[in-house]
């Protein structure tokens, strides 16, 4: 029979990745969606289709990628240098990154058909009274996207 302690660490680490993971989502996601639902720049759907690339590529794939990436020889492996360390492959900030790269378009198509679905209207009214442009994402904005943004909140990206 497994006891507490044997049980624990997995459940802890789970609920840590779980956790950061989620926040670090909302952070970069919402202003890729803001920025996607807003942006009349050409290249906007380029951009999104970089950020939909998880969903098309195979998992065998997409994880030979990040060990690529996170390894010694790769990106990832210059940043762990820097920090004293040899790679981020096989590490908890690897995971956390290849977690983050992974549901990256769960959190960002959601919330980007959030901020489409009220229109520029709102916004416009807003501006009209004078409320500056982080007053109308965050009076305006926000709250009309909140049950887009709550999906993505209550949702595991694990």
């Amino acid at each position: 029979m497994l006891t507490l302690t044997e049980i624990w660490p997995p459940v802890r680490l789970t609920l840590a990745l779980a956790s950061i993971t989620t926040a670090l989502l909302l952070i970069v996601g919402t202003p890729i969606a803001w920025w996607l639902a807003r942006s009349a720049a050409r290249w906007k759907e380029a951009v999104a289709t970089v950020v939909a690339m998880p969903l098309v590529l195979p998992p065998t794939v997409l994880g030979f990628y990040l060990l690529i990436f996170l390894g010694p020889d790769g990106p990832g492996g210059v940043v762990a240098r820097w920090f004293g360390e040899r790679t981020l492959a096989f590490s908890f900030a690897g995971l956390v990154f290849a977690s983050v790269i992974y549901s990256l378009p769960f959190v960002v198509q959601p919330v980007r058909n959030a901020f489409e679905a009220f229109g520029s209207r709102p916004l416009e009214a807003a501006a009209t009274l004078r409320a500056g442009p982080w007053d109308r994402f965050w009076s305006v904005a926000v709250p009309l996207a909140r049950p887009g943004l709550m999906t993505e909140i209550g949702r595991a990206h694990v």
